[in-house]
């Protein structure tokens, strides 16, 4: 995971109290009016076990590439992550993270009047100000020097970033960077996902902002190849020097 820590301090953030949260593989960067260190690691660990329990009892579920019906009595967050995925067409894990991130971020919402979860690239923002959302895309010559601004009033959303050359997730494209807005951090990851795995090269772009198209719930999308830009729907991009810190 070490790769992914490139993307903490990707968020304009720092009127707020930060500090990290890590359990196992999880490893979040948080951001909240407070220091809600306990209850954010109470909550990734419910997380957590709510996903390995399923898994112990549903092995498909963990290694499934395509989208799963899951059972009747399986936990919400379990639901959420299968429901993304049929959007998007993609494995129900296509969607942990910023299911992971999502879930974290609702309950800090309830002692926080800001909260920013940050999971390895998955981004859920609930804010009470503009925010500036920086865009990491590896080698790319585009990356850092792009921003995704987020009004007050369109939080909280998920921004997801799946890349094919950063990062160990699992990914059958080429992009440097596919970001993902949506209303549902768990259907942001799964549809970055889905739109970055059919990117091998710049040509692909036009057929990849279709696909975000269909995907009901998704609001934008960023592409990112080598030195080439596509970008559809509500997405307002600024020009940056460096880090957005």
């Amino acid at each position: 995971m070490g790769q992914l820590r490139t993307y903490h301090n990707w968020v304009k953030d720092s009127d707020l109290n930060s500090f990290r949260a890590v359990v196992k593989e999880t490893d979040l960067q948080v951001s909240a009016v407070g220091d809600f260190r306990v209850e954010t690691l109470a909550e990734i660990k419910k997380c957590r076990a709510d996903i390995e329990c399923y898994i112990d009892q549903h092995l498909d579920f963990l290694v499934a590439l395509d989208p799963l019906d899951v059972s009747e009595d399986a936990p919400p967050i379990i639901v959420k992550m299968a429901w993304a995925a049929k959007k998007a067409g993609v494995g129900p894990m296509a969607a942990v993270a910023g299911a992971i991130a999502e879930d974290v971020g609702h309950a800090l919402m309830k002692r926080s009047a800001e909260v920013i979860v940050e999971n390895g690239g998955d981004i859920f923002i609930h804010t009470g100000k503009p925010r500036r959302v920086g865009i990491f895309a590896g080698d790319s010559p585009l990356s850092g020097k792009l921003a995704i601004e987020i009004a007050a009033e369109d939080s909280p959303l998920g921004i997801c970033t799946s890349s094919g050359t950063v990062g160990h997730s699992l990914n059958f494209g080429a992009a440097d960077a596919v970001a993902v807005i949506s209303p549902s951090t768990a259907l942001a990851d799964a549809a970055a996902t889905a739109v970055s795995n059919i990117i091998q090269s710049a040509g692909d772009v036009p057929a990849a902002i279709k696909l975000a198209q269909t995907i009901d719930g998704v609001a934008g999308v960023v592409i990112i190849i080598g030195d080439k830009l596509g970008v559809w729907g509500k997405v307002k991009l600024s020009e940056v020097d460096g880090h957005v810190e």
